[in-house]
């Protein structure tokens, strides 16, 4: 237990992937550092809970192997990715159809010359579209463990050249298998759909992030109908896979937000942590000095030099570094925002007759129930699960239904197309505070300095995803270091900002 008197020459209030993230950044850099934690436990929104041999995310966040921090982050070295399918599976008018999966690989440059060739060239036959130029690549298993899944040459800066496979999008048909006459339900996009889907998010996966970021800013769901895409394609493909991917299922989030999301899919693949969403932050705090992380202390106040705890009084620092969630933050340091949030609900079911959909992540483009999207989890990471039992996780965005179990499984009854009367119920996890809301005008880049000796980080100062509070730690730090190293009085305010409220606006 840290002592009343205890010296350190940075604080960090909060255990999370953030807080932690900027530990190691700190300790690497030969600067003492403490990490308070007021929960029994690290990781925050990133828990996972144990029921009977399974292991059950509270948010179920969706990875990508393509985000830069999680390859290059300091501690995550033996981070395991599981990845789904490649794609996504879409339910429609009753059919599963496949959307979204590599037709290839290439780099970027590789896959703007395929667009332009598809726009160039006469129109190809279903056999035909399968092929692209560029480096091919061995296609990864579903249940294929990925450590850090980050291509060798995809550096830290967001806006580095992006050697990965892109998506493209084709129905789930059987070779040999007569194409779909103009309206058959069995090509829920329209003819020709697919491949200008499929040069859309090759385009994506090629364009620089800074260039995605200097288009107009809207709202997601207003900036998908400019896109020159058909509405089939926009209705039954980009709005579920957006909602799915920003928890946001009006669309609200700021256009340029969704295009990094885009740009992440279209660059790598969806994933999740082997052993549970837990096992990050686990990973995190191992890898720190012994006593560097202490939980169980509640931080009551922080200063440029010191915070105040409920169970060991005043500890005095050189710097303090805020890394909690948006709430707590603004509680800690008066004037800090608080952004809206989007509400998650996961429910978790378990059967011995798995649905048969593979380690895919179905959404369901007829919007038709409760579910944004839902997985056999135990196909994508078999250690969520004991032998013999599947796991099967579904997200409800927004509020839920009055008996969400029960609309649930009506739901799940009609995409997995079986009867889910004899799942079990392991658990239903509500969080209503669960993503920073994204919407427009939305800085990406909000001040981490307040002032000096006084630092905020978190998914509400970038991005609200694991790769915006990770980045977001890694920007703090740096500031922070470089006020250590200036050789100045660290508790001087520089011209500007001027105070906390005025940084934080």
């Amino acid at each position: 237990m840290l002592e009343p008197a205890y010296q350190v020459d940075v604080v960090v209030v909060g255990a999370g992937v953030a807080g932690l993230s900027a530990a190691h950044r700190l300790t690497s850099a030969g600067v003492t550092t403490a990490v308070l934690e007021a929960a029994p436990y690290v990781g925050g929104r990133m828990s996972t809970e144990k029921v009977d041999g399974f292991r059950l995310d509270r948010i179920g966040q969706l990875l990508f192997t393509s985000y830069p921090q999680l390859g290059r982050g300091p501690g995550l070295d033996a981070l395991v990715l599981r990845p789904f399918a490649p794609g996504v599976l879409l339910h429609s008018d009753g059919r599963h159809h496949r959307a979204g999966a590599p037709a290839g690989g290439g780099s970027a440059r590789s896959a703007l010359h395929a667009v332009r060739a598809l726009a160039s060239a006469p129109r190809a036959s279903a056999s035909s579209r399968g092929g692209r130029a560029g480096r091919a690549l061995r296609p990864v298993p579903p249940d294929a463990g990925l450590r850090t899944g980050i291509p060798s040459d995809v550096g830290t800066d967001p806006a580095a050249r992006l050697d990965a496979p892109f998506p493209g999008t084709s129905p789930l048909v059987r070779p040999g298998r007569p194409r779909p006459a103009l309206g058959d339900r069995t090509q829920p996009f329209g003819i020709g759909a697919p491949l200008r889907l499929r040069a859309a998010l090759a385009r994506i996966a090629a364009t620089p992030v800074e260039r995605l970021l200097a288009r107009p800013e809207l709202p997601a769901g207003q900036a998908l109908a400019a896109r020159g895409l058909p509405a089939r394609t926009v209705d039954g493909f980009l709005r579920p896979l957006l909602a799915a991917l920003l928890c946001d299922p009006d669309l609200t989030t700021s256009s340029r937000c969704a295009d990094l999301v885009l740009h992440a899919f279209a660059s790598g693949r969806l994933c999740l942590p082997e052993g549970g969403a837990e096992v990050l932050p686990e990973l995190l705090a191992g890898g720190l000095p012994p006593g560097t992380v202490h939980t169980g202390v509640r931080v009551t106040s922080v200063s440029t030099n010191s915070v105040t705890t409920a169970e060991h009084g005043e500890i005095r620092c050189r710097a303090v570094l805020v890394a909690t969630d948006a709430r707590t933050a603004a509680e800690l340091l008066p004037g800090l925002r608080v952004p809206d949030f989007h509400p998650v609900t996961v429910v978790h079911h378990t059967t011995d007759e798995p649905p048969g959909t593979g380690g895919y992540l179905l959404l369901d483009s007829d919007r038709g129930g409760p579910v944004a999207h839902t997985a056999v989890i135990s196909r994508v990471d078999p250690s969520r699960a004991p032998a013999g039992r599947a796991l099967v996780s579904s997200t409800v965005l927004g509020e839920p239904p009055a008996d969400v179990d029960a609309a649930v499984r009506r739901h799940l009854s009609r995409l997995y197309g079986t009867s889910t009367a004899r799942w079990e119920t392991l658990a239903v996890h509500h969080t209503p505070e669960a993503v920073p809301a994204m919407r427009p005008p939305h800085d990406l880049r909000r001040p981490v300095r307040l002032l000096a000796g006084l630092y905020v980080c978190g998914d509400h100062r970038d991005t609200s995803t694991l790769q915006g509070a990770l980045h977001s730690a890694h920007r703090a730090c740096a500031a922070l270091l470089a006020d250590l190293g200036t050789g100045r009085s660290m508790h001087r305010a520089d011209p500007e900002p001027t105070s906390p409220r005025a940084a934080a606006a």
